[in-house]
This record gives structure tokens, sequence and C-alpha cells, in this order.
């Protein structure tokens, strides 16, 4: 997690709403497995993505595709490439090191309020991150269909019972 932490540093202290989805969560949730990038939802109103883009710009994070960072925060844009694209992230990457990417959601898989609100702190080395809840992690992996993502289901609902059998 240490090559991450910078990045959630950067985010929490840029004071940008933000849950971490994907990989990184369902390793945080317990289940040990390989993942190389960081998938976030966002809280995607203009200030707050504004301020997403601009705490992974200080860290060198440059946009994969040939387009200013700074258009993610503008809904319009972020519609367009939607529509345009098929869009479903938007991935930047550290030209320092190319296996350093940041995924951001560019509509939140699942309502962002609601996310956030059932999101679970967990404490890293030198910050705090928020990860989608199991069920919401589930949820979202159900989506996709992907075999990784029926692997991660399965160790998920695994994590889950065993939690509620410990209660």
């Amino acid at each position: 997690m240490a090559a991450f932490e910078q990045i959630f540093r950067a985010l929490n202290d840029a004071g940008v709403r933000y849950v971490t989805v994907g990989g990184v969560a369902v390793v945080l949730h317990g289940h040990a497995r390989l993942t190389t990038d960081l998938d976030l939802a966002i809280d995607l109103a203009a200030e707050p993505s504004a301020a997403a883009i601009q705490a992974l710009e200080s860290l060198g994070f440059r946009p994969r595709l040939p387009v200013k960072a700074a258009d993610f925060a503008d809904p319009a844009i972020r519609q367009r490439w939607i529509e345009e694209k098929s869009m479903e992230v938007f991935t930047m990457w550290d030209p320092e090191d190319p296996t350093h990417v940041v995924d951001l959601f560019v509509t939140s898989p699942i309502d962002f309020d609601e996310l956030w609100e059932r999101s679970v702190p967990v404490d890293l080395e030198v910050t705090q991150v928020l990860i989608a809840s199991i069920p919401d992690l589930i949820r979202m992996k159900s989506a996709t269909d992907r075999p990784l993502d029926r692997e991660d289901i399965v160790a998920l609902k695994a994590i889950l019972e065993s939690k509620e059998k410990g209660r």
C-alpha cells in the first residue's frame, strides 16, 4: 500500500471526498491479491473533482489521453467523453513510473453520497483511507462480471461471512 499512500495523503490534504474501490479496496478488506492500479470514485462536483486532479498533478500524474487534466472537472466534457469515447474511467499515470496508475470513475458506479456513507475507514501507516463497503464492492464487481471480479466476489463474500460470524 505504500505506493498508494502518498496519493491518499494528497487527496486527504486537499479535502477531496473519495472512496477507494476495485482491487485496492479488496486487498484492504483482507483478500491478498495483486493489483497495479488504484480505482477511485470521487465527488464529481466541479470544485472537489478539480481538487482531486490538482492533488494528483502535484504528485506528477498526467492524463493517459491527450487531454487537459483540468477538463475532468467539467461535467459537460466528462459527458462528452462518455458518449464519444465510451469512457468509464479517466486514467492518470506517473511518467516517472508508468506502472503507477490511478483510474477515476467518470460517473459514480453507485450514488456517491451513498457510497461515501457506507465506506469503511482504514488506517494505513501514515494516513487513513476510505474504502467501499463489502456489499458495495460486490455490487460493483457483479456489474462488470470479469473473471477476476468473480474471484473477488467469492473472496469478499467469505470475508463478510467471517465478519458476521465473529459478531
